[in-house]
C-alpha cells in the first residue's frame, strides 16, 4: 500500500441524524459487523491516506472516541452550521496543505479516494468534486457546468428544478486549505448551507472540475438507505466462515457467504442463506431462517422466525415472526406472531413521512423501521412501512398502519404515554435457551 502523503483527509460525522428517526445515530448503526463511520475510515486507510481528521458533534464526539481511541477526533461546535461548521474546525490545523472532504454517509468505492488523489496531482489550484448522473430526483446538491468546469452547485433544488443530473457527492479535493478556509468565512450562510455558498464563490474565482463517477453509491440520509447499504455489501468470498467457538447443530442449514461471530449457537433445522452475518453471542434457534440479513450482537432469533433482508441491531428477540425488508435497533422485542407486512397490496413504492414531508422511498418492499428499547405483544401487525419510536410499547393483537412516536404505548387502536420498562434479565433468559 502506497501512502499518500501531502494531502490530509477530513472525515465528517457531526450530523444529528434527523432524518433517521425513528434510528438514532447513523454513523454507529450496527451492520455487518462494522458500521458507516470504520467502513469510511478504513477505506481511507486502505486507498493509503495517512494524514486523517475526523469531525464530530458533541452528541456522537464522545462515542467515537470510544471506537477510535487513537484517531485525531475534533468536535464541531455549532451543529446547525452543518459542514461549514465542521470544516471551520477542522481547516485551522491544516494550513495551506491539500484536503479531502468525506462525509461518513456518503458511501462509495474505495479507489475513487485514490482517483480523487491522482488526479489533485494535476491541478496547480482550485480543487475536484465527485459527481454522480442521476436519473430521478435524489435530495442533494446538483452542480451546473460548463464542459467539466464547475459553475455553482444548486441544494436540494426540487423535483424538476435540477439544474442538470450531476449530484454533488461529498467526496471533494480543495489544493489549498486555506484558500477554502477563507471562503467559509466569507460565506453567508442560510440555514446549513454556508459550505455551498463557500464553494460557490470558489467556482467563481479558481478551477474546479467535476469528476464522473458511475460506480457503487449509497447516501444514507434516511432509515431504509441501510437495506440499500445492506445489498451492496458482500464479504471477500462466498463459502460460510464459522468460528471454532460456534455451535451448530448437525441437522442446521448454512448456505453461501455466511459468517457468524464468535460463540454464535445455530440451533436443530435453523437455515441461514447467504449472504448474511450473525454477530458474536447471537442464536438462531430451531427451525429459525435467515436470508441476505445483517444480525447484531447477543440477538435471539427465535424458535420458526424468519427474517429476509433485514438489519438487525443488538439484543435482538423474536419468536416466531416474520421480519422482512426491516431495521430494528438495538434492544427490540417481537413477541409470537408478530408480522411486518413488507408489501403493499397495489405493490407500488411505499412513501414515508419524513419531519412531516412525504418522503418516495423508491422501494416497493419496505417492512417497519424500529427504534431502541420497543416491545411488541403476542399476533402484532405492523403495516408496510411503519416507523415505531424508540421506548415504544404496542399491545397484543394491535394492527399498526402508522408512525408511533417515541415513547408511546399503543393499545386497542389508542395511544397514550408508555410509563412501562421491561425489567427481564436478559443475560438469564439466554442461559435458559
Amino acid at each position: 500500500m502506497v501512502e499518500l502523503t501531502g494531502m490530509i483527509a477530513i472525515l465528517i460525522f457531526a450530523g444529528r441524524s434527523t432524518r433517521f428517526w425513528p434510528l438514532s445515530e447513523k454513523n454507529f448503526f450496527p451492520i455487518w459487523g462494522t458500521n458507516l463511520l470504520e467502513r469510511q475510515l478504513k477505506k481511507l486507510k486502505n486507498a493509503g491516506y495517512k494524514d486523517i481528521l475526523l469531525v464530530g458533534g458533541p452528541h456522537n464526539v464522545k462515542e467515537a472516541r470510544k471506537y477510535f481511541p487513537k484517531e485525531k477526533i475534533l468536535t464541531q461546535t455549532d451543529t446547525d452550521a452543518g459542514m461549514q461548521g465542521a470544516l471551520l474546525a477542522a481547516l485551522p490545523s491544516c494550513k495551506k496543505e491539500s484536503v479531502l472532504i468525506v462525509s461518513a454517509n456518503d458511501v462509495i468505492d474505495e479507489d475513487v479516494f485514490r482517483l480523487l488523489k491522482r488526479e489533485a496531482l494535476k491541478k496547480k489550484e482550485g480543487g475536484l468534486i465527485l459527481a454522480r448522473k442521476v436519473k430521478t430526483y435524489f435530495p442533494g446538491g446538483y452542480l451546473k457546468t460548463k464542459g467539466k468546469r464547475i459553475l455553482s452547485i444548486v441544494e436540494k433544488p426540487g423535483e424538476g428544478k435540477e439544474p442538470s443530473n450531476l449530484v454533488n457527492l461529498v467526496a471533494h479535493i480543495h489544493t489549498d486549505a486555506s484558500v477554502l478556509l477563507q471562503a467559509l468565512r466569507e460565506a453567508k450562510s442560510v440555514k446549513d448551507d454556508g459550505y455551498e455558498q463557500a464553494l460557490d464563490l470558489l467556482f467563481q474565482e479558481h478551477p474546479y472540475e467535476a469528476v464522473a463517477y458511475n460506480g457503487s453509491w449509497h447516501p444514507i440520509k434516511y432509515p431504509w438507505h441501510l437495506l440499500d447499504l445492506l445489498e451492496n455489501i458482500l464479504p471477500p468470498n462466498t463459502k460460510p466462515i464459522i468460528p471454532k467457538s460456534c455451535t451448530v447443530h448437525r441437522t442446521a442449514v448454512i448456505e453461501g457467504a455466511v459468517v457468524l461471530g464468535e460463540g454464535v449457537k445455530v440451533m436443530a433445522h435453523a437455515t441461514i442463506v447467504g449472504p448474511c452475518f450473525i454477530g458474536q453471542g447471537s442464536i438462531v434457534a430451531n427451525n429459525a431462517l435467515v436470508r441476505g440479513s445483517s444480525i447484531g450482537q447477543r440477538c435471539v432469533i427465535g424458535y420458526n422466525t424468519e427474517i429476509a433482508r433485514s438489519v438487525l441491531g443488538d439484543d435482538i428477540w423474536t419468536h416466531s415472526s416474520y421480519v422482512g425488508d426491516s431495521v430494528l435497533a438495538s434492544d427490540v422485542s417481537f413477541a409470537a406472531g408478530t408480522v411486518t407486512g413488507n408489501l403493499r397490496l397495489d405493490e407500488a413504492p411505499i412513501v414515508s413521512a419524513v419531519n412531516g414531508e412525504k418522503i418516495p422511498t423508491h422501494r416497493t418492499k419496505l417492512g417497519v423501521i424500529v427504534g431502541a428499547h420497543c416491545r411488541t405483544g403476542i399476533h402484532t401487525c405492523l403495516l408496510p412501512g411503519v416507523k415505531i419510536g424508540s421506548h415504544s410499547f404496542v399491545s397484543s393483537g394491535s394492527i399498526v398502519s402508522s408512525d408511533i412516536p417515541n415513547g408511546s404505548f399503543l393499545k386497542d387502536g389508542v395511544l397514550r404515554e408508555n410509563r412501562t420498562t421491561s425489567t427481564a434479565d436478559r443475560s438469564t433468559l439466554r442461559k435458559k435457551i
